[in-house]
């Protein structure tokens, strides 16, 4: 996602009058996602999977096999 560069050093998160970029945020442009934020969602998602998998009646019923291996890496 490319985005706007802020022309002025970025100073716990303030934004600055005539700077491209916090013009862009203050219109409402999203956030930048940075890889700590894309992972946790990832995670969450991939939990979730793994939960309704562990509950569903294939997996309940022995359908996956004597050894169940689903969410594994």
């Amino acid at each position: 996602m490319a985005t706007t560069k802020h022309t002025h050093p970025m100073v716990f998160g303030r934004r600055e009058a005539g700077c491209p970029r916090c013009s862009e945020l203050n219109n409402g442009a999203p956030l930048v996602r940075w890889f700590g934020d894309m992972r946790k969602e990832d995670d969450r998602v991939r939990l979730a999977a793994i939960k309704a998998h562990f509950a569903s009646p294939a997996h309940l019923n022995g359908h996956c096999g004597p050894v169940c291996t689903f969410g594994e890496w």
